[in-house]
């Protein structure tokens, strides 16, 4: 499982990203970001590494028959 994301942590990627958040403000973004962490780590082990996406994405424009 993915480890929880500290404050401090949060506190200095915001600012990586050019972000000026206030303490309260990733305060309240923490939770979220700890839950979406999870989440992807769940949705990473469910995935295997031998198996084919269900469905293919084409951007091509398709021609009319």
């Amino acid at each position: 499982m993915a480890k929880e994301m500290t404050l401090e942590e949060l506190s200095v990627l915001a600012l990586q990203a050019g972000l000026k958040l206030t303490q309260d403000e990733l305060q309240r973004l923490l939770p979220g970001v700890n839950r979406s962490r999870i989440q992807v780590a769940q949705l990473r082990d469910l995935m295997k590494e031998d198996q084919e996406p269900a469905g293919v994405f084409s951007a091509q424009k398709a021609q009319s028959r």
